[in-house]
């Protein structure tokens, strides 16, 4: 990935990088560099639109299933153009979120403490 990412910002500069550009980008973070990892990812990009890979792949990230920590991880839909995402479907009135108040926590059931 970090390959692939330093290409991304070589291609920044309007040219098409070359496995030392990439070699350069890596270096500039103190990355140690593979010449043969980055000669594939060059042989691979050569020639090809980075703007239409980089929207071909964020689509199909967005079909991508996510998991959390429980609960469903089903598959995210993606919407059907227009933009329609999260903030779009934001209900139209907002409810004032109400403080809580913080309940007394005890450690006295197991003894100690976790900063004791």
């Amino acid at each position: 990935m970090r390959y692939v990412a330093a290409y991304c910002l070589a291609a920044l500069g309007g040219n098409s990088p070359s496995a030392k550009d990439i070699e350069k980008v890596l270096g500039a973070v103190a990355i140690d560099c593979d010449a043969d990892l980055a000669k594939k990812v060059v042989s691979e990009l050569q020639g090809k639109n980075l703007d239409q890979l980089i929207a071909e792949g964020l689509g199909k990230i967005g079909s991508m299933p996510v998991g959390g920590g429980g609960g469903g991880g089903g598959p995210v839909v993606a919407s059907g153009g227009g933009g329609g995402g999260p903030a779009a479907a934001a209900p139209a009135k907002k409810e004032e979120a109400k403080p809580e108040e913080p309940e007394e926590e005890s450690d006295d059931d197991m003894g100690f403490g976790l900063f004791d």
